[in-house]
């Protein structure tokens, strides 16, 4: 199994100014696949399996579309390692440390 860290954020296009009702839809797509998350100010840190993770960018996709968005522009960094497991958390935690220093 490999296990995925991604930074995601999701625009709907077509929809007008204001996205905070669809960033909300999409927030609980992410909450109800289980996965660990953390909502930012850009996008929302997602973890887990593979499989888990993209399946909930998909979901969030799909319900975007079921709410109006004809279109959807989304970015996704993915991050991937097999020497060792680590969380967001932990890669936050490491810089914190380094500007303790």
């Amino acid at each position: 199994m490999t296990w995925v860290s991604i930074d995601l954020c999701v625009v709907p296009i077509g929809v007008g100014v204001s996205l905070s009702p669809f960033i909300a839809a999409c927030q609980r797509q992410i909450a109800q696949s289980g996965l660990k998350s953390q909502l930012g100010p850009n996008g929302t840190a997602i973890e887990g399996p593979w499989d888990e993770v993209m399946a909930c960018v998909h979901a969030c996709h799909q319900e975007l579309h079921r709410m109006g968005a004809p279109r959807i522009y989304t970015t996704l960094k993915i991050n991937t390692r097999t020497d060792r497991e680590q969380s967001f958390e932990d890669k936050v935690n490491a810089v914190e440390r380094c500007l303790k220093v």
